[in-house]
C-alpha cells in the first residue's frame, strides 16, 4: 500500500486527459512495476514480493485501484487482465474493474547508466524540510515555484524564495558531480522535491541522480522518480541575503518559538504581523488587533545595542522554527525596514522581509 500510495500521489486530481488518472501495471517474471505521471513529473516503483503466473498489463484508475486495496482486509490480492478488464480477487470479494489501452499511457523515462552524483537519503529529506516551504505556490514567475540546486564538490546547496522570504541550506554528498555538471543550474519542481521526501527512509538508502536533457531522474531503492526541470532563471539570492547588519542576537530556539505563537493570537487580521522589540537585553514580542485586544511577551535575552523593533509575518517566523535543528539561532538585524538574518547551525540561512505595523 506505500508504494501504491506514492505512486497515485502523482496522479492529478483534475486533468483533461483521463489517461493520466491511472497507472500502469506490468508484470514481468519475477516482480510488478507500478507507472504513473501527469506528463511533468513521472514515478515507477518495483514491487519483488509477488508472485507472476503470467506477463502481462494493465493500466486501471488510480484512485479507484487504491481504494480497493486500501479497504481490502486481505494481505494477499490476485489480478488477472483480459485486454482492458481486471479481475481483483480477495478471501471474500470480486472486483472487475474497466482500464484503458495500455498503448494510450504515456511513457515514464527510465534510469539507465551510472548516476552523476550521489546524496544520503536522509540528508536530502532534512534539506528538502529546510527549504521547501519557501517556495512560490502558483506564481507567475515559475523559476521561484522550485527549488534551486546548486553544487560546489561534495556540497549541494538547496534555495527556495517565494519573493517575501528565502531559505538556503546545505547538503552533504556521497560522491561529487562532474565539473560540467556542477556548471549546470538546476530548478526542481516543487512537487518533485515533495515526493523525494515521501520516500521511505532507511539507514542505508541513498538517492542517485543523473541529468538527461532538461530531465533529472532519480533512484532510491525500488522507487524511480523523474521529472522536467524548471525553466527560468531563479533571482540572484546572494543579493537578496543582507550583509550590511550591525545587530546579532543569539536567541532560544524554543522559547522564541513559543512566544511568537502567543503574541500572534492577537495579531491584526490585515497585516498578520507581530512586532519584535529589542532593548537592555528584553525582547517584547507584542501582537495588537483594534477589533480583538493585544498581546505582550517578554524574554530576557543577552543584547546591549541600540534599541530596534521590527515587525514580522509570525507564519513565516514559525514555518523556520519547525525545521530548526538547534536549541539556539543567530538573527541579524539592521534597520526595521530591511530583511531579517536568520541562521540555524552551519547549513541554515533563512532571510525574511520586515512587515510596516504602524
Amino acid at each position: 500500500m506505500d508504494s501504491l500510495g506514492i505512486i497515485t500521489s502523482v496522479v492529478p486530481s483534475r486533468t483533461p486527459k483521463p489517461i493520466l488518472k491511472c497507472v500502469r501495471i506490468e508484470a514481468q517474471e519475477a516482480c510488478v512495476h507500478l507507472y504513473a505521471t501527469d506528463l511533468e513529473v513521472g514515478i515507477g516503483c518495483t514491487l519483488s514480493e509477488v508472485k507472476v503466473l503470467e506477463q502481462g498489463q494493465i493500466v486501471l484508475d488510480a484512485e479507484r485501484l487504491a481504494a480497493i486495496v486500501r479497504e481490502s482486509a486481505d494481505e494477499v490480492l490476485t489480478l488477472e487482465s483480459q485486454e482492458t478488464t481486471c479481475e481483483i480477487r480477495g478471501a471474500d470479494s470480486h472486483f472487475t474493474v474497466y482500464g484503458q489501452e495500455v498503448e494510450q499511457f504515456p511513457p515514464v523515462s527510465a534510469f539507465a547508466g551510472d548516476a552523476d552524483f550521489e546524496v544520503h537519503l536522509e540528508e536530502l529529506k532534512t534539506g528538502i524540510r529546510q527549504c521547501l516551504f519557501a517556495t512560490a505556490r502558483e506564481s507567475s514567475r515559475y523559476a521561484i515555484n522550485g527549488v534551486l540546486w546548486e553544487m560546489t564538490g561534495k556540497r549541494l546547496s538547496l534555495v527556495a524564495t517565494d519573493g517575501r522570504r528565502l531559505a538556503k541550506t546545505s547538503v552533504r554528498l556521497v560522491s561529487a558531480p562532474s565539473a560540467k555538471i556542477a556548471s549546470r543550474t538546476l530548478i526542481v519542481p516543487a512537487k518533485t522535491m515533495s515526493l523525494l521526501d515521501r520516500l521511505s527512509t532507511s539507514e542505508k538508502n541513498s538517492v542517485m541522480i543523473k541529468l538527461v536533457g532538461t530531465q533529472i531522474l532519480f533512484r532510491c531503492g525500488e522507487v524511480m522518480i523523474t521529472s522536467n526541470l524548471v525553466e527560468g532563471n531563479f533571482p540572484k539570492y546572494d543579493d537578496i541575503i543582507p550583509k550590511d547588519y550591525d545587530k546579532r542576537i543569539m536567541l532560544p530556539t524554543e522559547g522564541v518559538a513559543s512566544a511568537v505563537r502567543r503574541a500572534s493570537l492577537l495579531a491584526s487580521e490585515e497585516t498578520k504581523g507581530i512586532k519584535l522589540s529589542f532593548s537592555d537585553n528584553t525582547l517584547t514580542f507584542s501582537g495588537r488587533a483594534p477589533e480583538a485586544g493585544a498581546a505582550e511577551i517578554t524574554m530576557s535575552i543577552d543584547y546591549g545595542g541600540d534599541p530596534i523593533s521590527v515587525g514580522f509575518s509570525p507564519q513565516f517566523l514559525t514555518d523556520a522554527f519547525r525545521v530548526m535543528k538547534t536549541d539556539a539561532f543567530e538573527m541579524d538585524l539592521s534597520q526595521p525596514d530591511r530583511p531579517g538574518l536568520i541562521k540555524s547551525g552551519s547549513d541554515f540561512i533563512y532571510v525574511l522581509m520586515p512587515i510596516n505595523l504602524a
